[in-house]
C-alpha cells in the first residue's frame, strides 16, 4: 500500500502535537497493519509529553518526532507473510507492550519482565528499550500503525472500538487482580475507585466475583455513582471524612483480603500507607497507580502479618483476550463509559480536555480513520 497518512507527532518535548503527512508503514513478516478506528487519550499523556524527561529520565521516550497513542483499536488492513490466525478485516485491540523474545525473561515466557520492555506509542522501561521503540515507532494517533501479531486481541462484535480503546487501563487492573488472586471469596479495597484506573478495577472485581468491594476517593458525588453500579457489593468512602484504615476496620472488622492502589504519581502517600494498614493477616497489596517517591512502610508489620506488597505493570494480550471474553459474556460491563470523541485533527484539544473528565466514567478518544471515511 503506497501513499501517506495523517499522524499526530511530537517533535520536541513540551510542544503541542503536530499533524504531519508520513509514509504508510509496511508490515514485516510477523506484523500486521491496522487501520486505527479509536485510540484512547489516557489521563497521563499530558504528563508524558510535558514532563517525562525531567520526572523519569530512566524511562526513555521514543525518538522524536514520535507518534504517540497508547490504546488503539481498529481493523487489520494487511498481514505479513508469516502471520497466522489474523486476516484483513479482523477487529482488534493492539496491546502496546513490546518485548524482545531473546532475553532470559522472554525465554521463560515472562514477557512483561523483558529486559527491553517498552510501550509502543508511549515510552520504554529500561536503557535498552529504544531498540523496540525504534522497531515499532507507531502509536495509535495515526491513520495506520503496524504491530507484532503477538500484541493483538481479537474483538467480538459486541465490543465497540471505543470500548476496546479502554483496554489498557482495564487490563492493568485485571492483571493486578489476578496477581492478588481475587475471586468469589475475596474482599477488595480500591484506593481511587472513581478514577480512570480505579473504576476499571471495580468493574473487573465485580466480573471476577469479589463479594465485597470497598472504594475510596474524594468526590462524594462520583463515589455515589460508583456505588450505584452494584449496590450492596460496592461501598465507598471519601478520604475527606477520615482515615481509610479506620473506615475499613469499622466496616469489615478484620480488614480486607486485597488492597489495590490506583492513585497516580501526584497523590499523597497517606492513602497508600492506610491501605496497607487495612489488610487482614495474610493480605495482599498491589500498586498499579504509580504512587511515587520514598514511601515509609513498617516492614516488621508486613513480616509479622504475612502481608505481600506487589507492583504490577500492564497486562498480556492473553489477559486482554480474557477480558474480551468476559465482556462478550456480559460479565464485564463496558456500557458505563461516556465516550468523548475527537477527530485526529483536534488531538491537542483532546489532550487538554482530559483534565475536565467526569472521573473514570469519561472516555476520551481520537478517531484517526474518520478523515478518509474508512
Amino acid at each position: 500500500m503506497a501513499g501517506t497518512m495523517l499522524a499526530a507527532r511530537m517533535h520536541h518535548v513540551g510542544d503541542p502535537m503536530s499533524l504531519d503527512e508520513v509514509p504508510v508503514p509496511e508490515p514485516g513478516p510477523h506484523d500486521v497493519r491496522v487501520s486505527v478506528r479509536a485510540c484512547n487519550i489516557v489521563p497521563n499523556l499530558a504528563n508524558i509529553l510535558q514532563n517525562w524527561t525531567t520526572w523519569f529520565p530512566q524511562n526513555p521516550l521514543p525518538a522524536l518526532p514520535a507518534i504517540f497513542g497508547l490504546d488503539p483499536a481498529g481493523v487489520v488492513d494487511s498481514v505479513g507473510s508469516d502471520v497466522h490466525g489474523f486476516a484483513p478485516g479482523d477487529r482488534v485491540y493492539v496491546n502496546p507492550g513490546r518485548y524482545c523474545g531473546d532475553c532470559l525473561s522472554c525465554r521463560r515466557g515472562e514477557h512483561n519482565d523483558c529486559t527491553s520492555y517498552a510501550f509502543s506509542g508511549y515510552f520504554g522501561f529500561t536503557a535498552t528499550a529504544p531498540r523496540l521503540l525504534d522497531r515499532y515507532p507507531y502509536g495509535g494517533l495515526a491513520e495506520y500503525m503496524i504491530a507484532p501479531q503477538y500484541s493483538l486481541v481479537k474483538l467480538p462484535d459486541s465490543i465497540s472500538f471505543e470500548q476496546a480503546a479502554r483496554f489498557g487501563y482495564l487490563g492493568t487492573g485485571y492483571a493486578a487482580l489476578r496477581k492478588a488472586r481475587v475471586g468469589t471469596d475475596t474482599t477488595v479495597l480500591i484506593n481511587g475507585i472513581s478514577g480512570t484506573l480505579g473504576l476499571g478495577v471495580a468493574l473487573l472485581s465485580l466480573a471476577m466475583g469479589a463479594t465485597t468491594i470497598l472504594g475510596t476517593g474524594r468526590d462524594r458525588d462520583l463515589l455515589a455513582r460508583v456505588e450505584a453500579l452494584a449496590p450492596g457489593r460496592i461501598r465507598t468512602f471519601s478520604t475527606l471524612d477520615g482515615a481509610i484504615d479506620s473506615w475499613v476496620h469499622r466496616t469489615l472488622g478484620g480488614g480486607v483480603d486485597v488492597h489495590i492502589d490506583a492513585l497516580g504519581p501526584g497523590a499523597p502517600h497517606e492513602p497508600f500507607q492506610q491501605g496497607l494498614k487495612s489488610l487482614r493477616r495474610g493480605g495482599r497489596a498491589v500498586n498499579i497507580g504509580a504512587t511515587a517517591g520514598e514511601v515509609p512502610i513498617d516492614v516488621h508489620h508486613i513480616m509479622d502479618q504475612q502481608l505481600q506488597l506487589l507492583g504490577s505493570c500492564w497486562f498480556s494480550a492473553g489477559e486482554g483476550q480474557a477480558m474480551a471474553a468476559m465482556a462478550d459474556a456480559g460479565l464485564l460491563d463496558l456500557s458505563i463509559f461516556e465516550h468523548i470523541i475527537y477527530p485526529l485533527t483536534k488531538v491537542n484539544e483532546a489532550i487538554g480536555g482530559v483534565a475536565a473528565r467526569n472521573g473514570g466514567f469519561s472516555n476520551f478518544l481520537i478517531t484517526p480513520a474518520e478523515r478518509s471515511g474508512r
